[in-house]
């Protein structure tokens, strides 16, 4: 299988998550591919390269803040 690398990057992520929270993530995931009803999501539809960026940042942000936090 191969993929894609917006897939790629998603797994990165959730692999890089302690297993409880990548846990919430994959259910989370679990209930937005229910949502879709089996349709294929097309990511250049819903975001640009900017959104990715942006959110991948604040994503990033977050987690630095947890990590000093001790969370």
């Amino acid at each position: 299988m191969v993929l894609t690398l917006q897939e790629e990057s998603l797994i990165s992520a959730v692999r890089a998550l302690p297993p409880e929270e990548a846990g919430k993530v994959l259910n989370w995931a679990h209930q937005l591919a229910d949502l879709a009803g089996g349709r294929p999501i097309e990511w250049s539809d819903s975001w640009s390269d900017e959104d990715l960026a942006e959110a991948t940042a604040d994503a990033v942000r977050r987690f630095e803040d947890r990590e000093r936090e001790g969370r």
